[in-house]
């Protein structure tokens, strides 16, 4: 019973037979082949708009170069403080933009307030030499708390930007799950909401390893290319990654295998929350469930084999633990661990 990530399954089938697909022969290296420029034209038809698309390996890669690409050395990068580019990506933002300074800010169920990102701004002398210069904003969707902006909330956060002469930027490992949750367009939850620059995740959802950073405006991209081969996520062999991101898009599947992991979150918050002495800590609105669970029951899963992350230390008898599901998630483990909890 794996609830650690929705990293830690397999990929779906239809990937494998993808990449299958493509194995055979021989195509051009470096991205010249077919399928990266069928990668650019699957994602403008995505997102209703010509895009600048930029296949990389790891959602660190995504992340860290897409900040460097919209923030100089001298920038500062304001998001929340458990976002992943501060908490999880070993200063990977910091390496790549050659020195921009992170302003992690607290925000409720892991969401960035306006007015508290306003104030974060103020603190940083506009034109200063002695400061770093306000140059981007970044959200996560869905953010590490399981919660999942609305186009109007992000649309709030990239109006501050915009006065600010700042770029938005997303995060979007888990952006498969938030569109799923929200039932809105790619579109109506990026760019018309006026995200400038999305890092998107596929691989915590279906692939092998594949993930994509997305400028909506393409003049943004100029130099993202070097940048992409100094940092080496210039792939070769760029057409196994392209076919991973291209099957994902295709008849929806991405969107598919993020209901079904939102499905088992879902599952397993509702019998969780029927157990004495069990809290849920957020809305349940992708794939994670955070629950606050007696110390005993965690012993008791613990001793079954269940595996998930503990995200606090005990306090009065409970803990808080975080559980996310996936597409492959057995309904049979969910069941189960329900059935040890109310034991």
């Amino acid at each position: 019973m794996n609830f650690l990530s929705d990293n830690v399954w397999g990929a779906a089938p239809e990937m494998l037979e993808a990449l299958a697909a493509v194995n055979d022969g021989s195509a051009p290296s470096y991205g010249e082949d077919s399928l990266s420029r069928k990668l650019t034209e699957e994602m403008s038809r995505v997102f209703e708009r010509p895009v600048a698309a930029f296949p990389v390996l790891s959602g660190t890669a995504a992340n860290a170069l897409a900040l460097a690409t919209i923030t100089p050395p001298h920038g500062a990068i304001f998001c929340h403080a458990e976002a992943h580019i501060v908490t999880d990506e070993c200063g990977a933002p910091e390496f790549f933009t050659h020195g921009a300074r992170i302003a992690a800010l607290p925000g409720h169920d892991g969401k960035l307030d306006p007015e508290l990102v306003a104030g974060g701004i103020a603190r940083f002398a506009k034109g200063g030499v002695h400061s770093s210069q306000p140059a981007a904003i970044s959200i996560t969707q869905a953010t590490e708390c399981g919660t999942c902006y609305r186009p109007q909330e992000i649309a709030a956060i990239a109006d501050l930007a915009r006065q600010h002469g700042m770029k938005l930027h997303m995060d979007g490992a888990r952006f498969a799950n938030a569109l799923a949750w929200l039932g809105c367009t790619p579109a109506e939850a990026t760019w018309k909401a006026g995200v400038n620059v999305l890092s998107f995740g596929l691989t915590k959802n279906g692939a092998l390893a594949a993930e994509a950073v997305v400028f909506f405006n393409p003049e943004d991209a100029l130099d993202f290319e070097y940048r992409r081969k100094r940092s080496g996520h210039l792939v070769s062999k760029m057409r196994f990654v392209c076919a991973q991101l291209i099957c994902g898009l295709e008849k929806n599947r991405w969107l598919i295998w993020a209901n079904q992991s939102n499905a088992g979150a879902r599952t397993l918050a509702a019998g969780l929350s029927d157990i004495a002495g069990v809290a849920i800590a957020y809305p349940i609105e992708a794939n994670a469930v955070f629950a606050w669970l007696p110390d005993a029951v965690i012993r008791k899963l613990r001793d079954c084999g269940a595996s998930f992350y503990e995200w606090s230390a005990s306090t009065d008898g409970r803990t808080l633990v975080r559980l996310v599901t996936s597409f492959a998630t057995p309904q049979e483990d969910i069941e189960i661990l329900l059935k040890l909890a109310r034991e």
